[in-house]
């Protein structure tokens, strides 16, 4: 076993250090063996994985039993735990549930944008069903409307797991891929993200002096990672990101809003209509051909999300219909504990 995690641990990072694939703490992959199943810690990040603890182990049939049960202790699972296996005290992943539900032993689950991006189109689902035919036709696959990450999530998936998919495509979320080894499922996420590759639009570059100059002496600073401006850069990629939340990770920790200023719309304007409306600061401004502009204390894991957007929007065609999240939607995964938790693991790697 300890083989095979040690080869998790290699696809994990694989996985963790391609922004394409997987972005800060999102994502997650585990292992079943034995009665327990190794999954990847809640708030802990994959491109870590061969310098960090990131895996805690539960005991699968227990875990099994309280979900069927509906019992309330399977969305954190923290029950279940085998304690004297966590030497690091960690907290299973908030979709420790459906890794459990997936009978193939190895599962990897991932927010790939190509994925993403498809799958927010409105009935993009038939053209995702399209490609996998066409490309992986070997592999069984499942399209999973979207619901909240957790238990509800869970039970959608459990209304497919008989058919034993290989591939699961979470509308709105991302990508959920199983096998029977850590190998098969490495190679099945080649063949699969290569069947979902779309082409990504790559704009002109930032207006630097000017944006350095609008956030100058405010509480905003120009992006690490200059791909970040391709946002505002991109046209119709911003018009479609300004028309809504597309995925979990997004809400929980950019927001539910995107500032916007220009020539005449000001930083020192963000901070009146936030102060008057009793709302918190954009985390993420855009100056629409421009650049970006990311509010000071965002974490590096807020920042690999805004990279995220920018990547997802411009491989989005122009004009398309999309999907958003639901206010009600927006506001469930706000007010989740188990989110709420994961930010404040971000907070305090960031301080570290």
């Amino acid at each position: 076993m300890s083989g095979e995690l040690e080869a998790l641990k290699k696809l994990s990072f694989r996985l963790g250090t391609d922004i394409t694939r997987t972005q800060g703490a999102g994502g997650n992959v585990s292992v079943k063996r034995n009665g327990v199943m190794w999954v990847k810690a809640s708030g802990t990040w994959l491109a870590h994985a061969l310098e960090r603890d990131i895996m805690v182990p539960v005991k699968t049939k227990p875990l099994l039993a309280a979900i069927a049960a509906r019992d309330d202790r399977a969305e954190k699972a923290t029950d279940f735990i085998v304690d004297e296996l966590n030497h690091a005290n960690l907290r299973p992943s908030i979709e420790t549930s459906f890794h459990a539900l997936i009978r193939q032993p190895v599962v990897a689950h991932f927010h790939c944008v190509n994925t993403i991006a498809r799958c927010v189109v409105e009935n993009g689902e038939a053209e995702v069903s399209a490609l996998l035919a066409s490309f992986v036709p070997e592999l069984r696959f499942a399209l999973i409307p979207y619901c909240r990450p957790g238990i509800p999530l869970a039970q959608e998936i459990a209304k497919v797991v008989d058919r034993d998919p290989d591939i699961l495509v979470l509308q709105n979320h991302g990508i959920i891929i199983a096998g029977q080894s850590v190998d098969e499922v490495g190679d099945r996420i080649e063949k699969v993200t290569a069947a979902l590759a779309t082409p990504r639009r790559h704009p002109s570059n930032a207006d630097h002096p000017w944006l350095e100059e609008a956030a100058e002496g405010s509480a905003y600073r120009l992006p690490v990672d200059l791909q970040i401006h391709d946002l505002a850069m991109d046209a119709a990629g911003l018009e479609l990101a300004l028309g809504g939340a597309l995925y979990p990770d997004h809400i929980i920790f950019l927001g539910r809003t995107i500032g916007v200023i220009n020539d005449t719309i000001t930083i020192e304007t963000l901070l009146k209509e936030s102060a008057s409306s009793g709302q918190p600061l954009p985390k993420l401004v855009v100056a629409p051909g421009k650049g970006t502009l990311l509010l000071r204390d965002l974490t590096a894991g807020g920042e690999t999300m805004a990279r995220c957007l920018a990547e997802v929007v411009t491989r989005i065609p122009e004009g398309a219909q999309l999907s958003y999240l639901r206010a009600e939607q927006e506001a469930e995964l706000s007010n989740w504990e188990a989110e709420q938790y994961r930010q404040a693991l971000d907070r305090e790697m960031a301080r570290q």
